[in-house]
């Protein structure tokens, strides 16, 4: 089967198509996939430059959707025909994460190979239903950066109807984290360094829009949105260079999900001003499979379907992260094949 790696060190050059050997017939527990779209996340394209180093020939892509082939002695939750769509902790079921959820070796195309191929054979708590009536390209969005908005907002920050968002930029789990409040009943805030995004985003139904480079005091502005009192959540994408005007933005009691590093690894953090607001200010990645299982039947009860923006054939995997990289995306980019 036709695959796409990455040869050790990792750079964007060094991805090619492999030829690897078909999975086979799945065993006990298992069920075999016939995969047919991913789509691009941050972390993907770390562990694609190289910047997460990982084993050499390494499958790439963490989410993977596509249709059941076959299932394996002992497998009721699936049959032959099913959609599904990838997890991207297959060792977190439920409940609280653990300590082998935070090292990521079994995490798909990073620790084990990934779903950039033709077919898998995986364990059946690997996978969870897809949205019904979803394509491929589109349940492709749910593992990595759909579930985490669902996280941050939803399971985390316990959203309820009439609470205020600030999320900050238009990428995928951006994107998502607008759609998820909107169809909860909250007003939403958002920045974007583009007014032409930023007019995208209007079209999902966002409250309010933010241009950082000509409002650089943006959490000042949401201050002046929200009279005075801040945002009950904030979905934090970029970290340090962010961070503090996070924390001036978000209301006494509110939560901030810490979710991305756009802006640096470190830095510094007004930890005063955080025990004044009595804010809660919580790192995440991802979520479990039960969780997922939430967020498919929300999606499902929603309506909601994923922004995507681009669409790339496998063979043009570089292509794609090459698009990522630059950031001129909305929403998702997704391959297919």
């Amino acid at each position: 089967m036709k695959a796409i790696t990455v040869a050790a060190p990792g750079g964007l050059d060094r991805l090619q198509a492999s030829q690897l050997a078909d999975p086979g017939s799945p065993g006990k527990g298992q069920i075999r996939v016939a995969l047919h779209a991913s789509s691009l996340n941050f972390h993907d394209l770390l562990v694609a430059n190289g910047a997460i180093p990982t084993a050499d020939g390494r499958v790439l892509m963490a989410d993977g959707a596509g249709v059941v082939e076959a299932v394996g002695e002992g497998v009721s939750e699936f049959k032959p025909g099913d959609h599904v769509v990838s997890v991207f902790f297959p060792q977190w079921k439920d409940g609280r994460p653990f300590d082998a959820v935070g090292n990521f070796l079994q995490t798909p195309g990073d620790g084990v190979d990934g779903y950039a191929a033709e077919y898998t054979v995986r364990a059946a708590t690997d996978f969870t239903l897809a949205p019904h009536g979803w394509s491929h390209a589109e349940a492709a969005t749910i593992t990595t950066a759909g579930l985490t908005a669902w996280r941050a907002l939803v399971v985390e920050g316990r959203l309820k109807a009439g609470d205020s968002v600030l999320v900050l930029g238009t990428g995928g789990v951006s994107i998502a984290a607008v759609q998820i409040a909107k169809a909860m009943g909250a007003k939403v805030i958002v920045t974007s360094s583009s007014d032409d995004k930023l007019e995208r985003v209007r079209a999902l139904g966002a409250d309010h829009l933010l241009n950082y480079h000509t409002t650089p005091d943006w959490s000042g502005q949401v201050l002046a949105l929200t009279a005075g009192r801040g945002v009950d959540h904030v979905v934090e994408v970029g970290g340090p260079g962010t961070l503090a005007q996070s924390i001036n933005a978000v209301a006494v009691g509110g939560h901030i999900a810490l979710i991305g590093v756009l802006t640096g690894l470190q830095g510094d953090v007004p930890t005063a001003a955080l025990m004044a607001k009595q804010a809660r200010l919580q790192g995440l990645i991802v979520g479990s499979r039960r969780q997922q299982q939430d967020y498919v039947a929300a999606l499902e009860q929603t309506g909601i379907r994923p922004v995507i923006d681009h669409r790339f054939a496998l063979d043009q995997l570089a292509d794609a992260f090459r698009l990522q990289a630059g950031g001129s995306h909305f929403g998702k980019i997704v391959v297919e094949w």
